[in-house]
C-alpha cells in the first residue's frame, strides 16, 4: 500500500529535520486541524517489541502537569501504530522535545485519565474526534512520565 509507505517516508523526514534544527522546524503540527492551530510535535522513541531496533516518530502532545500526553490514533486506523504496541513491550524510553531530550516511563492512560484527558487532546487537534469516529477500537492516550517525577 503506497500511504503507508508515504508516512513512513515523512515520518523519517520529519524526524531528521527535527533532530538537525533542534526543533525549531517540526516542533508543530501544521496538517489538518493543525493548520489553523499548530500543535506540539515531540520526537519519541521506542524499541521493536520483536526486532530490539531503536526507532524513532513524531507524536502531538499535550502537557499535564509534569507529564507528557501522546495519542495512538494512526490516522484512525483499525489497528494500534507500531510504537504503542512497541511500548507495551519497552515502557522505558526517552523523549526529545525542542533540544532537550529525557527519560520517560510509558503507561496507557486509565478509563479515568482517558475521560478527562481526550477532550483536551481533542480540543488541541480537533481531527482526533473523526479519528475515533472512523475505528471500532478506542484509541489510547500514553501518558508519558518523566524519569524522577513523583508517581500520581
Amino acid at each position: 500500500m503506497i500511504l503507508p509507505r508515504l508516512f513512513r517516508i515523512a515520518s523519517r523526514a520529519h524526524v531528521m529535520i527535527y533532530r538537525r534544527t533542534g526543533g525549531r522546524v517540526g516542533a508543530k503540527w501544521r496538517i489538518g486541524a493543525g493548520f489553523r492551530r499548530p500543535v506540539p510535535t515531540l520526537l519519541l522513541e521506542h524499541t521493536g517489541r520483536r526486532s530490539g531496533k531503536t526507532f524513532v516518530v513524531p507524536l502531538l502532545y499535550i502537557e499535564d502537569g509534569p507529564e507528557f500526553v501522546v495519542v495512538a490514533s494512526q490516522g484512525g486506523r483499525a489497528e494500534h501504530p507500531q510504537w504503542f504496541r512497541n511500548l507495551l513491550v519497552n515502557p522505558d524510553t526517552r523523549i526529545q522535545i525542542g533540544r532537550h531530550q529525557r527519560s520517560v516511563q510509558a503507561r496507557t492512560a486509565d478509563p479515568t485519565e482517558r475521560a478527562r484527558l481526550w477532550p483536551l487532546m481533542v480540543s488541541a487537534y480537533a481531527d482526533l474526534s473523526d479519528y475515533q469516529s472512523w475505528t471500532d477500537r478506542e484509541i489510547p492516550l500514553v501518558i508519558l512520565t518523566p524519569a524522577g517525577a513523583a508517581e500520581r
